[in-house]
C-alpha cells in the first residue's frame, strides 16, 4: 500500500528502518533470544537469575544488563532480596507489551535493533517507562529513539501517519511524551503544503470525488508524477484511519495552519462517510474494505432502533459524533446541508449532550434553502407522539429566520473572509432563499399532514412559521390543507375554518381555485372567496388579453360586461359560477332575515328603555309633586276669587273703561302670581 519516501525520491534508500547495535556488554555472550512457548530465554552460557513476566509472557533473562541501562529494574533488583537465586519482575502495566520490552531487553544485552514507524512508539514509551536515560548510560534507548523520532519518522508523511495510529493503544505515555502531538503537527504541516511541491506518496481517493459522496468506492495506491497533478484532497483517506481523538487533534493543527474550511469540512465529511456507516443513504453502503480500516462496524440507518446496539457501541458512535461537530468550521456551507441533517438524525438517536444538538441545528439553519424533502423527514423517537419531529422542524425554521434578519440587518458586512474562497454571487439572496424554504416547508406540511397525531395546532404553527412575503403561491399550501383535511375527516366547522385561515386565496393559481371550488371538505365561506378570486383572476386575464390584442401600452385591468366576460368563460367555470350563485344568493337571503330579526330586538330594546326611564323618572319626582299640590290649589282659589271680584266691577264701570280694566286685571293677577 505504502511506497517508501527514499524509493520515490530514487535514493533506493528503505526509508522509516533503523538499525541499533549498541556495545555488548562484558561478562554476557549471547546471539538472541529464544523462543519456546510464550517463554523467551536469552541464549548464554550464563543461568537466568531474572525472571520478568509481562502480560503472560516470561522473559528469562539476567540482571547485571538490565540495571546498568533501566533505572526502574535497578531499583527493583536492589530492593529484591539478596539471598535469592532468581528474582521474579512483573511489569504488567509496560507500554507496548511483550514486544516493546523484548526490543528494549536485546538493546540492553547489545543486539542489534531494528526501528521501524510501527515499533518505534511503543518502544519509545517503554524506554520512557524502564526509565533509560542518560544518566545511567550515554546513547541510552530514549535518546536513540527521539533521534530516529525527530530526524526519520517526523520528516515522512507515511511514517508520521503510522506512528500517530500505534499511539492509539499507547495512552497516556504517548501524549506524556508529546508523540501524539508531535506527529499530529508534522501531519498538519504536510496536508497544508502547496499540492504541486508533494513528493512523496499517499493513498489516493477514486476519481470525480471532489467531495465526499456515501457510498465511495474502494481507494488506491496514489504517488505524484510528472504530468498528474495532485489534487487538493490528497491527504483525506490517510487522515481517516487514525481515532477520532487523533483525528481531532489533526484538524485542529491544520485549522491552525490555515487551511481551506470548505476542505476540512470535506475532510469531516469523508472521516464520517467511513466511520459513521449510519450516515449513508438507504441501499447504499461502500465496499467491505473501506469499513474494515479502523471503522465502527455498525449500521444505524433511519429505521434502526437504539436497541439494537451495544451499550459500548453507542459510546463510540456518540462520541464520534459529539467529536465531529465540534470542529465542524463556523463558515457557511463549509460542509453539506444534507450532512447535517444525517448528523442531526444520528445525534437525536444517540442522545447527544444538548448543547450540541442545539449547535448542529443552529448550523442546520444557516443553509436550511439546501435542504431536501426526504432528509428533513427525521423520525420522532418519543413514543406516542407524531411519526416525523415536527418540533424539530419548527426550531430549524426559527434558526433560519433568525440568520436571514442578521444578514439583512447588516447588508454591508461579509459574511466570510476573502481567504475562505468565499464568492457572494454564488449564493442565493435572501428572497430567493426563502422562498425554497417556504416551498421545502409545503412539501414537508403534505407529508407529515397524513399523520393522524398531528394536531391542529401544531399544523397551523408550522404552516405560519414563516411571513406571508416567504410564498408568492399557496398552492403547496392548499395541496397540505387538503390532505389533513383528507387524514381528519373528524374536524368541526370552527377547526375547519381555522385550518383554512393559513392560506391566502389570492394566492392560488387557476387550477388550484378551479380544484377548491368543487372540494367539498372546504367550508362554504371558504369556497365563496376562491370563487370570487378566480373570477376576478379571469376578468383580469380577459382584460390583458384584450388590451394585447388592441395594442395599448398600458396594461389594466378593464370592466367588461357579463355578457362578454360568460363567453369568455369555459363551461366548468360557468358551471361552477352558476352553482356559487345560487349559494350566494342564500347567503344574501338568510343576512336579510337576520338584519330584520335584529332590526326588530333594537326596536324592542328601546320601548323597554323608555319604559324603564319613564318609571324612573316617575319615581323621583313624587315627592316634589305632593309639595307643590297645596300651592296649586290656592291659586286655582285665588284665581276664581280674582275672575268674580272683576267680573262685578265691569258691569259698574261705563263700556269705554271696559278694555282698560280689563288689561289691568291680568296684570294685577299676574303680579300677585309673582
Amino acid at each position: 500500500m505504502w511506497e517508501s519516501e527514499g524509493e520515490a525520491r530514487g535514493g533506493g534508500r528503505e526509508h522509516g528502518i533503523g538499525c541499533l547495535d549498541p556495545d555488548r556488554h562484558d561478562g554476557v555472550e549471547s546471539d538472541g533470544f529464544e523462543c519456546r512457548n510464550e517463554s523467551r530465554y536469552a541464549s548464554s552460557d550464563i543461568p537466568s537469575d531474572l525472571l520478568v513476566k509481562v502480560r503472560g509472557a516470561s522473559f528469562h533473562l539476567h540482571k547485571y544488563p538490565l540495571l546498568s541501562r533501566s533505572g526502574r529494574m535497578n531499583r527493583i533488583i536492589c530492593e529484591s532480596s539478596r539471598d535469592s537465586e532468581l528474582i521474579e519482575v512483573e511489569l504488567n502495566d509496560i507500554p507496548g507489551g511483550p514486544e516493546s520490552f523484548e526490543l528494549a531487553a536485546k538493546f540492553c544485552y547489545g543486539f542489534a535493533v531494528d526501528l521501524t514507524a510501527s515499533n518505534i512508539s511503543g518502544l519509545r514509551s517503554a524506554a520512557e517507562y524502564l526509565e533509560m536515560t542518560e544518566d545511567l548510560e550515554e546513547g541510552n534507548l530514549i535518546f536513540k529513539t527521539e533521534a530516529f523520532l525527530s530526524y526519520v519518522v517526523l520528516s515522512s508523511w507515511r511514517d508520521s501517519i503510522v506512528v500517530l495510529k500505534s499511539c492509539e493503544s499507547l495512552s497516556p505515555w504517548a501524549e506524556n511524551i508529546q508523540i501524539v502531538r508531535r506527529c499530529s503537527e508534522s501531519i498538519a504541516w504536510k496536508a497544508c503544503a502547496n499540492p504541486r511541491g508533494i513528493r512523496w506518496a499517499y493513498t489516493g481517493r477514486p476519481t470525480r470525488t471532489c467531495s465526499p459522496k456515501w457510498n465511495s468506492g474502494d481507494s488506491k495506491d496514489s504517488s505524484p508524477g510528472k504530468n498528474q497533478p495532485v489534487p487538493p484532497d490528497w491527504w483525506f483517506e490517510d487522515v481517516s484511519i487514525l481515532r477520532i481523538d487523533h483525528f481531532v487533534r489533526v484538524v485542529t493543527a491544520i485549522k491552525v495552519k490555515g487551511m481551506r474550511f470548505d476542505l476540512i469540512g470535506a475532510a469531516i465529511m469523508h472521516y464520517a462517510s467511513k466511520w459513521l456507516p449510519g450516515l449513508a443513504k438507504e441501499g447504499a453502503r461502500g465496499s467491505d474494505d473501506a469499513w474494515n480500516q479502523g471503522g465502527l462496524h455498525l449500521t444505524v440507518a433511519g429505521s434502526a432502533n437504539k436497541e439494537d446496539l451495544s451499550s459500548s457501541q453507542i459510546r463510540e458512535q456518540r462520541m464520534v459524533i459529539e467529536s465531529l461537530i465540534s470542529i465542524i468550521p463556523p463558515q457557511k456551507d463549509s460542509v453539506s446541508c444534507c450532512f447535517l441533517l444525517r448528523m442531526l438524525r444520528l445525534a437525536n438517536i444517540l442522545k447527544v449532550a444538548p448543547a450540541l444538538g442545539t449547535e448542529l441545528e443552529k448550523r442546520v439553519g444557516m443553509q436550511l434553502e439546501q435542504a431536501t424533502l426526504q432528509d428533513l423527514l427525521i423520525p420522532s423517537y418519543n413514543r406516542g407522539e407524531t411519526s416525523y419531529d415536527v418540533d424539530l422542524v419548527h426550531r430549524l425554521l426559527e434558526h433560519f429566520l433568525v440568520q436571514e434578519q442578521t444578514e439583512a440587518s447588516s447588508p454591508g458586512r461579509e459574511p466570510y473572509p476573502e481567504k475562505c474562497g468565499y464568492d457572494a454571487n454564488s449564493r442565493p439572496s435572501v428572497p430567493i432563499a426563502k422562498l425554497r424554504v417556504a416551498k421545502l416547508l409545503d412539501s414537508y406540511l403534505t407529508e407529515v399532514s397524513r399523520d393522524r397525531n398531528l394536531s391542529l395546532t401544531k399544523f397551523q404553527v408550522l404552516a405560519e412559521a414563516l411571513p406571508d412575503s416567504a410564498r408568492t403561491c399557496d398552492d403547496g399550501l392548499y395541496r397540505a390543507v387538503d390532505s389533513y383535511l383528507k387524514a381528519h375527516p373528524t374536524l368541526t366547522e370552527h377547526e375547519r375554518k381555522r385550518l383554512c385561515r393559513v392560506m391566502d386565496c389570492q394566492k392560488l393559481s387557476i387550477d388550484a381555485c378551479t380544484h377548491a371550488a368543487q372540494n367539498e371538505r372546504l367550508p362554504l365561506r371558504v369556497v365563496v372567496q376562491v370563487l370570487f378570486s378566480e373570477q376576478l383572476k379571469i376578468s383580469n386575464a380577459i382584460a390583458n388579453a384584450s388590451l394585447k390584442e388592441a395594442g395599448e401600452s398600458h396594461l389594466q385591468p378593464m370592466m367588461c360586461t357579463r355578457r362578454q366576460l360568460l363567453e369568455g368563460t369555459p363551461q366548468s367555470f360557468q358551471e361552477g359560477w352558476a352553482t356559487a350563485k345560487k349559494d350566494i344568493n342564500t347567503l344574501k337571503f338568510e343576512m336579510e332575515s337576520m338584519k330584520a330579526k335584529y332590526l326588530e330586538l333594537q326596536s324592542d330594546m328601546d320601548n323597554l328603555q323608555r319604559q324603564f326611564e319613564k318609571m324612573a323618572s316617575t319615581k323621583s319626582s313624587k315627592q316634589s309633586l305632593s309639595a307643590w299640590s297645596a300651592g296649586w290649589k290656592k291659586l286655582s282659589k285665588l284665581t276664581k276669587i280674582t275672575s268674580a271680584v272683576a267680573h262685578d266691577k265691569g258691569a259698574q264701570i261705563p263700556e269705554t273703561g271696559v278694555a282698560e280694566t280689563t288689561r289691568k286685571g291680568p296684570r294685577r293677577w299676574r303680579n300677585s302670581i309673582s
